[in-house]
């Protein structure tokens, strides 16, 4: 197999659950072949680099090898190599997203009692 169309790389590759959501995600532009934007259709060739992003990580792999099978995952991870700045950054996202604060704890009483809010709401009309 000398081409494979790129949904279907990257359904057999289980970056993505189904063709669907990997043609889904490549016609928002979240997945470029060698920097350029491309459609479902691009056909895709051993040694070209692939950016793509799934939620907040962002990868960049090599596609070693072409299948239109989905298989099992280690049988897929013979599928691409990750670039070693695409690990590392994504290693970096994963761990700043760890020491992140809770969102919730960044309220310092949470949400406001239903007096809270009526208070809120007579000072704001003026009626205090």
């Amino acid at each position: 197999m000398e081409r494979l169309r790129i949904d279907k790389w990257l359904w057999a590759a289980r970056f993505y659950k189904t063709r669907s959501l990997a043609s889904e995600e490549i016609n928002k532009g979240h997945v470029q072949v060698n920097g350029a934007v491309v459609k479902p259709a691009r056909e895709l060739q051993r040694g070209d680099s692939v950016q793509l992003r799934n939620g907040p990580v962002t990868r960049t792999v090599t596609v070693l090898d072409l299948s239109d099978k989905r298989g099992p995952a280690p049988q897929a991870a013979w599928l691409y190599q990750e670039t070693a700045e695409s690990v590392q950054l994504r290693q970096h996202a994963a761990e700043q997203r760890r020491l992140a604060p809770e969102p919730a704890l960044a309220l310092t009483q949470g949400r406001p009692t239903k007096r809270e809010r009526r208070d809120t709401e007579k000072l704001r009309d003026g009626q205090w």
